[in-house]
C-alpha cells in the first residue's frame, strides 16, 4: 500500500465517511504505531499499525453496487413507521452496505450502495458537481417555459432558490431533469411551485453511470471501470444540445 492520509485509510477500513474519520481522529480515538494521533493529514502505509479504539484496522475489499430501487420503499436501515426499506429487497450479503444519498418513498431508479466511506463522500460532496439525471412525469401538459424556469431557478418557500442544471422535453407530460446537488425533494417542490404535480420520478443516471437494463429490485456489483463512469460526468456533445428545448 502506498502512503495515504490517515482519514482516507480509516474510511477505507470502516463504514465511516472521511469527515467522520476526521472527527474520531481529532477526538483522540486513533493511534498510529501505539501513539495517539490527532492529525487527519498524517500519512500511513501497510507497515503502520492503526487502531480505532482497541480495534486494529486493515483495508478491506471495496464493494459498490447499483440497485434499482422500487417505488414504495424508504432509503433507511430501520423505519420508525414500519414501512418497507431498501434492505427488504437487498440480498443479505449486501446488508452491511450503506446507501449513498437517497431516493424518497415515491421515487425509483438508480441507487448506489458501498462499504467505502471515502467513495460515498466523493459521490455526495457538492464540490464534485456530480450529475444525477431523472426522468419525470407530471400530471398535466406543460408549457416550454417550464423547462427554462427550472434551469433559471425556482424559489421554493421551504428551502429558498433551487435550479436544475439541465431540462429537456420528452413528451407533453414527461421531461428529463439533471441536478448537480439536490435538495430534499427538490424536483417535486420545484415543479409544484410551477403548478405541476409529479406522478412518477425515476433516477436514470449518476455521473456517467446509467441504470441500463437493470430490473426493478435487482442489484449489480460495479467493476473498476464502472467506478470511473460513476465519478465523472459525461462530456456534452455540444453546448447547444445542453440547452433546454423550447
Amino acid at each position: 500500500m502506498e502512503e495515504i492520509r490517515l482519514n482516507k485509510f480509516i474510511a477505507s477500513c470502516t463504514d465511516l465517511s472521511r469527515r467522520e474519520a476526521d472527527r474520531r481522529i481529532q477526538e483522540g480515538e486513533v493511534s498510529v504505531n501505539g501513539s495517539i494521533c490527532e492529525t487527519p493529514a498524517v500519512r500511513v502505509t501497510a507497515d503502520d499499525t492503526v487502531r480505532l479504539g482497541r480495534k486494529v484496522l486493515s483495508q478491506r475489499q471495496v464493494l459498490v453496487i447499483a440497485f434499482h430501487k422500487p417505488r414504495g420503499v424508504v432509503c433507511s436501515r430501520n423505519d420508525e413507521r414500519n414501512r418497507k426499506t431498501i434492505y427488504h429487497h437487498l440480498p443479505y450479503k449486501y446488508h452491511h452496505l450503506k446507501h449513498v444519498g437517497r431516493l424518497d418513498l415515491d421515487s425509483e431508479g438508480l441507487l448506489i450502495l458501498t462499504n467505502d466511506g471515502n467513495l460515498a463522500q466523493q459521490l455526495t460532496h457538492p464540490s464534485q458537481k456530480l450529475e444525477k439525471e431523472y426522468l419525470v412525469t407530471v400530471d398535466q401538459n406543460y408549457e416550454p417555459q417550464v423547462l427554462l424556469q427550472l434551469v433559471k431557478g425556482v424559489h421554493i418557500p421551504e428551502v429558498g432558490q433551487a435550479r436544475a442544471k439541465f431540462a429537456r422535453r420528452v413528451s407533453a407530460r414527461r421531461m428529463v431533469i439533471i441536478l448537480e446537488s439536490g435538495l430534499k425533494r427538490q424536483i417535486r417542490l420545484m415543479l409544484e411551485t410551477l403548478g405541476l404535480r409529479v406522478t412518477k420520478l425515476t433516477r436514470t443516471r449518476v455521473g456517467s453511470l446509467t441504470m441500463g437494463e437493470l430490473p426493478m429490485g435487482q442489484t449489480e456489483e460495479l467493476r473498476k471501470e464502472d467506478l470511473q463512469h460513476l465519478l465523472t460526468n459525461p462530456t456534452p456533445k455540444s453546448q447547444s444540445n445542453r440547452e433546454p428545448n423550447t
